[in-house]
């Protein structure tokens, strides 16, 4: 059985969601990622480390986080 998932992935002054199918079973580390799955938020990261916003928004949302002042 599976299910969909949005992972927030953030890095530096981005945060990116990123749709992925978490796994359950009744065995083991459940819920679990896909292999596939695990490489794209690697991707993502990495492409939000490098400011890559062109290749990160091909499989994510991306957000341009602004601090607020309290």
């Amino acid at each position: 059985m599976s299910r969909l998932y949005r992972k927030l992935v953030h890095e530096g002054e981005y945060a990116a969601e990123v749709d992925v199918e978490l796994i359950e079973t009744d065995e083991g580390w459940s819920p679990y990622l896909s292999l596939e799955d695990a490489e794209k938020l690697d991707r993502v990261r990495e492409a939000l480390r490098r400011g890559d916003l062109g290749a990160a928004t091909k499989v994510a949302r991306v957000y341009h986080l602004t601090r607020v002042s309290a």
